[in-house]
């Protein structure tokens, strides 16, 4: 006669219940780590990115010392879209997107192929010194935080927007002060950039958390080609150009690491790290910018400058603190 084996008794049961609750609470302690460093890395990346974008500035004021603003502006995307088109056909993969992801890269393409590199290009043409530029463009990442509200569903916490708000503050009234208090034109063509800057780096990213960041930036290259390719050949035919050493070096500086490489590592970083809080790394390009004015144009600011873009770059710690 076989004994049938004893059930267990109400005794035991709350142990089974809290072992599960153990279990539960290691789970969900596990994945908040993992958010957090994929949050850290994607910080990292995106301040990889703001790294190589801070030289642009300065590249493009080398570029059109022997070649005409909207040449600089057109051909750095037409020479990019050929690197981009070698990359693809190395990779193997697809030169084209989906068909369905179109206007989402029709929108990047307006934003950072023709908007920023116009815009800003046209500025710096029309006298806007480059330290000056670039502490004007430090409104950019909470531009990109707005969009990222209003395009990838994003929802920083009010800490995030009161530090935003502080570094937006700061640059508008160094924007004012310098220009004795009214904005300039070449301050509205700045503002023109980081808004088109703003859409396209929002849209990359979202794109970014399906398809590597990479072939995003050398999708839109490749759909501009048909515009930026023949444009770039009639303003070469039709505009002056003085060939030098730190002209060329300029235009391949803008067209390599601004326009393809840097996009890279920032689409990355915005997927993983968020794109509001991510994107606030990009507080940091003021500065870097000032320092890369200075090193390689030899160009000279005052403490109005050097105070807004440290009060930025304060606010870096802060948003960073304030977790999305």
């Amino acid at each position: 006669m076989t004994r049938s084996r004893p059930q267990p008794g109400p005794a035991s049961q709350p142990q089974h219940h809290s072992r599960d609750l153990d279990r539960d609470l290691d789970r969900g302690l596990d994945q908040d780590h993992d958010r957090g460093r994929d949050r850290r890395r994607g910080t990292a990346l995106a301040f990889l990115g703001v790294l190589a974008f801070s030289g642009s500035f300065p590249a493009t004021v080398y570029a059109m010392r022997g070649f005409d603003p909207w040449l600089v502006a057109v051909g750095r995307a037409a020479l990019a879209g050929v690197l981009a088109l070698v990359c693809l056909r190395a990779s193997g993969r697809p030169l084209l997107p989906r068909r369905a992801d179109w206007p989402s890269y029709a929108l990047i393409s307006c934003g950072v192929v023709f908007g920023f590199p116009v815009f800003s290009g046209l500025a710096l043409a029309l006298g806007a010194g480059t330290a000056h530029s670039a502490v004007v463009i430090g409104l950019l990442p909470a531009a990109t935080a707005a969009c990222a509200v209003l395009r990838a569903s994003e929802r920083p916490r009010p800490l995030f927007w009161a530090a935003c708000a502080a570094g937006a503050v700061a640059i508008t009234a160094f924007t004012l002060i310098q220009g004795q208090g009214s904005a300039s034109w070449p301050d509205l063509l700045l503002v023109a950039a980081l808004l088109s800057a703003a859409a396209g780096y929002t849209e990359g990213a979202r794109l970014t958390r399906q398809t590597p960041g990479w072939q995003v930036i050398s999708h839109v290259l490749v759909l501009s080609l048909p515009v930026t390719a023949p444009v770039t050949a009639v303003l070469a035919l039709t505009t002056p150009i003085a060939i030098t050493p730190e002209a060329v070096a300029g235009l391949a500086y803008v067209a390599a690491i601004s326009m393809f490489l840097g996009f890279i590592p920032w689409y990355a970083g915005l997927a993983r790290g968020g794109i509001a809080r991510a994107g606030q790394t990009q507080l940091t390009q003021p500065l870097l910018t000032l320092l890369w004015a200075w090193f390689l144009l030899g160009e000279r600011f005052g403490a109005a400058t050097v105070l807004a873009a440290v009060a930025v770059l304060v606010c870096v710690a802060v948003t960073q603190r304030a977790r999305t």
